[in-house]
């Protein structure tokens, strides 16, 4: 049990350092909190989403948070263990950049899709 709450604590303490450090991380995390607002708005103006359409939306923000996450750490890991210059290390940090590029693409379109119709009904 002891181990399981260390593992707790590091990853909430990496998830505070992401909050603290990267300016992407915060970015999405506005974006999450703003996704919130619009949803939970939508439910007070008669056009709710059901539980598919939040788990959807769910999904991807924690793909968009996954990701960064992930990609913030293999950069950090290229740039601690080779600090200077070279092309595969370049080709991976935009490989990991790209796959949070798409998450995030996946992530507008799916809110678009789901919230759009619902705020146009509303006006």
């Amino acid at each position: 049990m002891i181990r399981f709450y260390k593992s707790f604590r590091y990853a909430l303490n990496g998830l505070i350092l992401l909050l603290k450090t990267e300016r992407n991380f915060k970015m999405i995390a506005a974006c999450f909190v703003l996704t919130l607002i619009v949803g939970f708005s939508l439910s007070f103006l008669g056009q709710h989403l059901n539980r598919f359409e939040w788990a959807i939306i769910w999904g991807s923000i924690g793909l968009m948070f996954v990701s960064e996450a992930l990609n913030t750490a293999l950069e950090k890991t290229i740039d601690t263990l080779h600090p200077g210059q070279h092309p595969g290390m370049g080709q991976a940090k935009d490989m990991a950049a790209a796959a949070t590029m798409v998450a995030s693409i996946t992530a507008l379109v799916v809110g678009a899709y789901i919230l759009l119709p619902k705020i146009i009904a509303v006006f």
